[in-house]
C-alpha cells in the first residue's frame, strides 16, 4: 500500500488527535508503519502478527507505540488517525 511512503514523517495537526498534539513531526519506524496500515484495513491484531511474521505481543507493543505518538487512547482512534494521515 501506498501509507509507508506517505506516513514516514507527517507534521500533527489537531485533526489528527482528540487531545492537543505536539507541534512537531511525528516518527514512525518501518513495522509500526506496517502495523498502522493493517490497523487501518481493519485487521486484528492475531491477523496482523500473522500478516507481519510477528509475535502478538508485539504487535501490542507497536500498538501501544503508535497509540502515544498519535495521542489517542485506543484502536478505533488509530485508525482515524491513520486514514487522517493519509490524506494530509
Amino acid at each position: 500500500m501506498h501509507l509507508v511512503a506517505d506516513l514516514c514523517t507527517v507534521p500533527v495537526n489537531q485533526d489528527v488527535a482528540a487531545r492537543e498534539a505536539p507541534a512537531e513531526p511525528l516518527y514512525f519506524t518501518p513495522t509500526q508503519l506496517k502495523v498502522l496500515r493493517c490497523v487501518r484495513s481493519g485487521l486484528l491484531n492475531k491477523q496482523i502478527a500473522y500478516e507481519l511474521g510477528i509475535a502478538e505481543a508485539t504487535v501490542k507493543v507497536h500498538m501501544t507505540a503508535l497509540m502515544r505518538k498519535l495521542n489517542v487512547r485506543n484502536r478505533t482512534q488509530v485508525a482515524i488517525a491513520a486514514g487522517r494521515l493519509a490524506a494530509a
